[in-house]
């Protein structure tokens, strides 16, 4: 993807290659940890609190961040880091969006779509900063245009000083007439010394030496990250002597804590590290990344999310062991359960240790393949009050895998669907006794699936 005047590349983002755009611009013009900014009211209705997983975008607004689900669904936040000024602030809007919500065009050999983006920064009535951009995104198969995950990375720097703002972003596709907004009211802080920046989730870059420079990164705007990737995090000290040492751990929802580490800031008239959580170590849910410099005051906190789709997540560690219920080595999954709180992190790291029957391969197949059938079952089998993979015919898919034939069952009293397995010789059936949507197996099947099942894992 070629854009005049903006860096644009590849980039490896969770096992998949992802066409970033990187839009950097700046406007003229002891930091508190970061609060979680406000959304506005209103918004989609909470899912049903059996729902385990959630959409991802419920857990996204419950981390503070904007989110739009309109026809140009969008993720972005907001984060603060200081400037060469003291007297201002270096405001950092970063916004995901994934690929299938742009409408595409042909363009010679390649697939081309045009999106425009407003980013405006109000006091009161009062526009304080105004950003317009029209970026182009450009792929080379229609496959590339159906993605769902997060594909296309906006990021805008402006220099503000500090104070109360209002910021809004407005979003539109160029082509068509989808277009997606929010608005939020945030406190813009003020960077003293000694002092922490907000930490930053990257994917990569290297940052900056000097305040008055922008950094040189690629931020992660969901702050998420997949369970099988690395994690990684920049952080910048104002006024602490080089050698300080910043100690930054991971806790959990529960205040458990899952990692940590401790890092020594550099020589240089602005000292930074980059904190990197390898593959494994924290499971899946919600967490707070903390970092503190040792022996002084400066402090600072920002959220983060480990999940294994891009549509669904989960808060808490019950709650992802909820959903290894159908996981193949129910040993494994019996001890996580029966974990102590202050032993989860070990626990998470021996099962997903444990689980990995190929090692030597920077994949955990077996996990990888279970939560890809969870992610597709979800999309599949919803039925009313539950998510797919909780309903029979989503457990079968996730179990068994895909039938080599589904095919519908008319009936006056009781539709039904069967589904044909013939590495199994067998049909299992699924009906609607009431007409409302809910398959269960018959009697019969319920039998020879728990027989099949039992046959399948003894192969494993």
């Amino acid at each position: 993807m070629t854009v005049p005047g903006v860096p644009s590349r590849m980039i490896h983002v969770r096992r998949r290659f992802i066409p970033v755009l990187m839009a950097v611009g700046l406007g003229i013009s002891c930091a508190p940890p970061p609060r979680a900014m406000t959304p506005r009211a209103g918004g989609p209705k909470p899912d049903p609190a059996n729902m385990v997983p959630l959409r991802a975008r419920l857990v996204y607004r419950e981390m503070g961040l904007m989110v739009d689900t309109s026809r140009l669904p969008f993720v972005a936040s907001l984060r603060y880091l200081a400037s060469a000024n003291p007297d201002s602030t270096i405001l950092l809007f970063a916004m995901s969006l994934a690929n299938r919500a742009l409408n595409f065009r042909r363009d010679s050999t390649d697939l081309v779509a045009d999106y425009h983006v407003e980013l405006t920064v109000r006091d009161s009535n009062i526009v304080i900063r105004q950003v317009n951009r029209d970026e182009k995104v450009r792929v080379r198969a229609v496959p590339e245009t159906m993605r769902r995950d997060e594909s296309i990375i906006f990021q805008q720097f402006l220099v503000v000083r500090p104070g109360m703002y209002t910021v809004s972003v407005v979003v539109r596709d160029r082509t068509s007439p989808a277009y997606a907004q929010f608005q939020l009211l945030d406190t813009v802080p003020a960077f003293g010394a000694p002092a922490l920046g907000w930490p930053l989730p990257v994917y990569e870059g290297a940052g900056r030496t000097r305040p008055g420079a922008l950094p040189k990164l690629v931020v992660n705007p969901r702050g998420t990250t997949s369970y099988a990737d690395w994690a990684r995090f920049y952080v910048e000290g104002y006024g602490l002597a080089p050698g300080t040492r910043l100690a930054a751990r991971v806790v959990d929802l529960d205040s458990v804590e899952l990692w940590r580490d401790t890092l020594a800031l550099p020589e240089g008239s602005l000292g930074s590290v980059q904190f990197a959580i390898r593959p494994g170590v924290l499971p899946v849910g919600r967490a707070v990344l903390e970092v503190q410099a040792v022996g002084g005051t400066a402090r600072t906190t920002t959220p983060l999310l480990v999940t294994f789709s891009d549509s669904w997540a989960v808060n808490r560690f019950e709650q992802t062991v909820d959903l290894l219920r159908y996981f193949p080595r129910e040993d494994l999954v019996a001890v996580l359960q029966a974990a102590p709180r202050a032993q989860r992190a070990a626990a998470w790291q021996e099962f997903y240790r444990a689980s990995d029957r190929t090692p030597n391969t920077p994949q955990n197949e077996p996990l990888d393949k279970y939560f890809r059938r969870i992610d597709l079952a979800n999309q599949r089998y919803p039925e009313p009050m539950d998510p797919g993979w909780k309903t029979d015919r989503g457990k079968v898919y996730v179990t068994l895998g895909e039938p080599d034939q589904a095919f519908e069952v008319p009936g006056k009293y009781a539709p039904g669907i069967r589904w044909e397995y013939s590495a199994f010789r067998t049909t299992l059936a699924f009906q609607d006794p009431d007409g409302a949507g809910k398959y269960r197996l018959t009697d019969q099947s319920q039998v020879d699936y728990e027989r099949v099942l039992v046959e399948s894992r003894s192969g494993e």
